[in-house]
């Protein structure tokens, strides 16, 4: 099987050749998808997609519209640059600040990572995920520091393009598996199985 660096090169350099019209409809399916997929109420812990990766503000909103809160994450390092775990702020249209990593967040205050236990589901951007749950992330190791908070109950939804959701991907000891898949073509996916 490919290595997990060249496979995420492979991923991001795929995405770049994407159009933008195509990029504009798989961000408009999804937030339809995520619409119809989230039950109302309580707390949604989503992201504000960098560079090519699948999702919109939109998606966002219409989160907003359907739970009572949207958390997004804050990344943070140590001083030798070491991932923390991700903190969480409350999504506000209009009040995101740029940070590091050419991210967009809330600003401060912020919510302790232990935040993440009170959502009933954690959308959670993706190069790819396999059938059996395992994500491939941009290898930053932030979500796998930030998952270990989460609600055993909660849904973890690895949002992908249509061609990312894969039939196997390499898996680590560390890896927490996701429980569904979010994407365009296909909506919500349910993972899971013996691998």
């Amino acid at each position: 099987m490919e290595g997990k660096a060249a496979m995420r090169q492979r991923l991001l350099a795929a995405r770049r050749l994407v159009p933008d019209e195509a990029r504009t409809d798989e961000a408009r399916s999804l937030a339809e998808h995520v619409n119809a997929a989230i039950s109302s109420g309580g707390t949604v812990c989503a992201y504000v997609p960098v560079d090519a990766e699948p999702g919109s503000i939109a998606m966002l909103d219409a989160l907003r519209r359907r739970v009572d809160r949207v958390l997004l994450p804050i990344a943070r390092t140590t001083a030798d640059d070491a991932p923390l775990a991700l903190e969480w702020g409350e999504y506000r249209p209009g009040h995101l600040v740029a940070a590091r990593f050419g991210l967009l967040e809330p600003a401060a205050p912020w919510l302790p990572a232990e935040t993440l236990a009170e959502a009933a589901a954690v959308l959670v951007p993706a190069l790819a995920v396999d059938r059996g749950g395992v994500r491939l992330g941009r290898g930053g190791g932030f979500y796998d520091r930030a998952l270990v908070h989460r609600d055993p109950r909660a849904r973890l939804i690895a949002v992908v393009r249509d061609e990312e959701l894969l039939d196997a991907l390499p898996q680590e000891p560390h890896d927490v598996p996701m429980t569904h898949a979010l994407t365009p073509g296909r909506g919500m996916v349910e993972l899971g199985g013996d691998r």
